[in-house]
């Protein structure tokens, strides 16, 4: 009776110890092995490999065995990234047709981020402090991408005219109001689309900015203001979009001379930030290029996506890192204005990198070797060499985007 009792417990020991070491062993959600991770802000850029534990980073070093997490994923020869962030953005999609608010000329977020690497979108003030909440119920609550907002100073947003343009609905107080009961959401002030001649809406757009604390975003289509004058007014932090656009909306920022504007240098200097912007007509290569080899490379890179810009030059966030690539910017560049210095931009330092502990927000890339063309708003083309292509993306530490399978099992024929 006792040899058998005794056999009896060392099997359940055993049995219990296997059950604990089996639990212990998958300690991760997900493992991502044979990476190179490039991770500006904690200064990476080698192979390591990356552990997600309930939607966090939860480790990263140099090998993490597989068996520690319930899946795993073989990322070698890939690029890997923190979630990148697109500034400029015009998500608020709804019924209403040919306006931007509301309306069928945004575009939903998910359609669009993920297959770019983008894990972050920011709509460009396409709502206002009158139907943010409409913005906010019927696309950023059921969104999987984390939309962010910049909340124009036009009540009612980009509606059209005549509502754009009427002053009486600028409200600096309930804009910085609206901002300060959803700063989860809310990252900035916007002003665009005006076409008078008189200065109270850029006016109030700083000064709901400077009671919110928040960037100003200044957005095209102020075809009364000179860029100047525009410059003049905006604050360190605040933010200059379609930077190397050339229409008549504006001035552009390269002269006859093909020199870059003293006063687009001074603001620089003066801590203004440059956003690209791309959008449909906001991007020119007779604007870039030399701007580029005047030291004005973008601080930001939005894409200005929407209905129209998406099948224009723009094409997508990722090809327009690629873009400035072959205008001389390196992938290590691109990707640290693409996350951790926009983050830093939109005052969103939660965002833009993988610390331990950091909602894990990755995006893979391949470095495709080439030939490849990019075009701008002119309709004129450049070549490139290099062109970063998503390969894989992980929102809050779950797989949203997967090109080729990397995270799929082999298919088994059944016999």
């Amino acid at each position: 009776m006792l040899p058998t009792l005794c056999v009896y417990l060392v099997a359940l020991v055993c049995f219990w110890l296997g059950t604990g070491y089996v639990s212990l062993a998958q300690t991760y959600d997900l493992v991502l092995v044979n990476g190179h991770l490039f991770d500006p802000k904690n200064g990476i850029n080698q192979p390591m490999d990356i552990a997600i534990k309930e939607g966090k980073i939860s480790n990263i070093q140099t090998r993490i065995p597989v068996e520690e997490g319930k899946r795993a994923i073989d990322l070698g020869g890939l690029i890997v990234s923190p979630g990148l962030i697109d500034p400029h953005t015009h998500v608020f999609v709804g019924e209403t047709p040919k306006i931007f608010a509301g309306g069928s000329s945004s575009v939903s977020p998910d359609n669009f981020s993920f297959r770019s690497g983008v894990t972050t979108v920011v709509d460009a003030g396409t709502s206002g402090w009158r139907n943010f909440e409409h913005f906010k119920t019927t696309v950023i609550d059921v969104s999987q991408t984390r939309v962010l907002a910049f909340l124009n100073i036009a009540g009612g947003g980009m509606r059209g005219n005549p509502y754009q343009e009427d002053i009486t609905d600028m409200n600096p107080q309930i804009t910085a109001q609206q901002i300060a009961k959803y700063p989860q959401f809310l990252v900035g002030v916007k002003i665009g689309h005006f076409e008078g001649e008189e200065w109270a809406p850029f006016e109030r757009a700083v000064e709901a900015g400077e009671i919110a604390g928040v960037p100003l975003l200044v957005e095209c289509h102020l075809p009364r203001y000179t860029l100047a004058d525009q410059l003049a007014r905006m604050r360190p932090g605040d933010i200059l979009s379609h930077t190397y656009e050339n229409i008549r909306d504006r001035e552009p920022i390269i002269d006859t001379e093909g020199n870059l504007l003293p006063v687009v240098k001074a603001a620089k200097e003066r801590g203004i930030l440059f956003d690209v912007s791309h959008g449909g007509a906001g991007f020119w290569f007779n604007q870039a290029i030399p701007a580029l080899q005047q030291g004005l490379t973008p601080d930001t890179f939005g894409t200005d996506l929407h209905r129209f810009s998406m099948n224009s030059g723009m094409k997508n966030f990722s090809n327009v890192l690629s873009k400035f690539m072959a205008m001389g910017m390196t992938m290590e560049a691109v990707l640290t204005q693409a996350s951790w210095k926009t983050a830093q931009a939109l005052k969103r330092e939660d965002l833009g990198h993988l610390s331990i502990g950091a909602e894990a927000d990755i995006a893979v890339f391949r470095l495709r070797q080439g030939d490849f063309g990019f075009v701008d708003s002119a309709g004129q083309r450049i070549k490139g060499n290099k062109l970063l292509e998503a390969e894989l993306t992980i929102r809050a530490g779950r797989i949203v985007y997967d090109l080729n399978g990397l995270s799929a099992s082999s298919y088994q024929k059944n016999n």
